[in-house]
């Protein structure tokens, strides 16, 4: 399993941020995934690093804060959060986001608190999104096991069984076999080819139907691609935002969405779980829900 987790460390530093010699790394990770973050800033030293600088979060200490801090915490971002994403994002440093986290953490937590931290942050963080969404620099998200997760997704297991099982599914779909670059580089060619398959179509809208009720239909943008794996950056650096991914998405039409949506998976949203809910849409807009 360590070899395994290596060439896991190897692919995200590689192809996920293809860190590239002399750049800055930020890793963002939960402390219980420090062994293998501390992989990714071995890997990202090899590679020719310049610096790896760790952004540590911790789902319990988020709890805490949520649930007894001062009230006007969550309506402002220190200065000094706001100051690091936007400096190195504007120096194009490469960021990895280690995404693991207790899928309930917040259960119980006031919405309202959660909902202003998100403005709050949004607002403060605004330029290194911007930058973000435009490619500017590479970056990458990518997941490891939790114990609350683990267990979570399999009840029926003990903890040290469930894990093993949740990081088999994570390798597994992260395409980490004999050859983790190569799986990715053939991986990329087939989302490119799908893509570029889907745009020439010329579709004016996607009807989804499902057994569970789902009778939903949304307009296409005409100028609109689709898009799937690898990006490359404003440098002309190639780099997966996602490692695992399967998807081919696009953008749809403004004011054109009619129908209703069933969900068949539950949603880890905002650290609370959300099952059995689903959305009507009428002109583009959410008109009705129920969870």
């Amino acid at each position: 399993m360590e070899e395994k987790l290596r060439e896991y460390a190897k692919l995200l530093i590689e192809l996920g941020v293809n860190v590239q010699p002399g750049q800055t790394l930020v890793i963002a990770s939960p402390v219980d995934c420090a062994h293998f973050a501390r992989l990714c800033v071995a890997e990202a030293y090899a590679a020719g690093c310049r610096e790896v600088v760790m952004n540590w979060n911790d789902d319990a200490l988020t709890r805490e804060k949520y649930l007894h801090a001062a009230d006007e915490v969550f309506d402002s971002v220190h200065s000094w959060t706001a100051d690091f994403f936007e400096k190195v994002s504007a120096e194009g440093g490469a960021w990895l986001a280690i995404h693991a986290v207790d899928p309930e953490n917040l259960k119980g937590c006031d919405p309202d608190r959660i909902q202003r931290a998100q403005i709050a942050s949004g607002k403060a963080l605004e330029g290194f999104r911007r930058r973000e969404t435009n490619n500017e620099f590479p970056w990458c998200v990518c997941s490891v096991p939790t114990e609350r997760w683990a267990r979570k997704v399999f009840p029926e297991l003990e903890t040290e069984a469930a894990m093993e099982k949740l990081w088999e599914a994570i390798l597994s779909t992260s395409r980490v076999d004999e050859d983790p670059v190569a799986a990715w580089e053939a991986h990329n060619k087939d989302l490119h080819d799908r893509c570029r398959y889907l745009s020439g179509l010329g579709i004016r809208e996607l009807r989804y139907k499902s057994a569970n009720g789902t009778d939903f239909t949304v307009g296409m943008i005409p100028e609109a691609q689709f898009c799937g794996g690898g990006e490359t950056s404003l440098q002309g650096v190639f780099f997966n935002p996602n490692i695992p991914t399967e998807e081919c998405f696009i953008s749809p039409m403004k004011g054109v969405a009619e129908g209703i949506v069933y969900a068949t998976k539950p949603l880890s949203y905002q650290g609370q779980l959300i099952d059995g809910f689903w959305i009507r849409f009428q002109e583009g807009k959410a008109v009705e829900w129920h969870a």
